[in-house]
């Protein structure tokens, strides 16, 4: 790794550039080929030092606006769907498939057991049963839609 300091005054000519509304996100992708891009060097705007080497990104660097925006309301939201419902303005099924999309992008494959408990399987009834009390808990926190919620009260009777 190299260690570069310059002196305040050799930026001066660039001041629109190094202003905070000049900056962009950093790209992860090469505009021209499409290839992943490396970060190859790192700059302090506050002391001017700037570190060179070769640095990964995460791999929320890769994922575009939109799918950084759904993140960032997830999480805010408390993975809460039926919250993200109602700020996004979108259906269950909408949300569902973001977060598919999301999951997909990020290198994992979206569970299919959720889909799965819509139909009467042995693995459900094995599963323990809940109590009124948890099903509307799990229910008013979006963890679980309407309908599951119905399905699961009516096998407690």
């Amino acid at each position: 790794m190299e260690f570069k300091t310059f002196k305040k005054d050799a930026f001066k000519g660039f001041a629109d550039f190094a202003s905070p509304k000049a900056k962009y996100p950093v790209l992860s992708q090469c505009p021209v080929c499409h290839q992943d891009l490396v970060v190859t060097e790192l700059h302090c705007d506050h002391c001017n030092t700037s570190v060179s080497g070769a640095f990964t990104l995460s791999k929320f660097n890769y994922l575009d606006t939109e799918k950084l925006y759904f993140i960032e309301i997830f999480v805010k939201n408390r993975g809460n769907i039926k919250a993200l419902e109602k700020e996004m303005n979108v259906s269950y099924p909408t949300v569902k498939k973001m977060l598919d999309d999301v999951i997909t992008v990020l290198g994992y494959t979206p569970d299919a057991a959720p889909a799965m408990e819509d139909s009467a399987t042995p693995a459900k009834e094995e599963t323990p049963k809940m109590s009124r009390i948890e099903i509307l808990e799990k229910l008013g926190k979006g963890e679980i839609s309407a309908l599951e919620a119905a399905e699961q009260l009516r096998k407690i009777r």
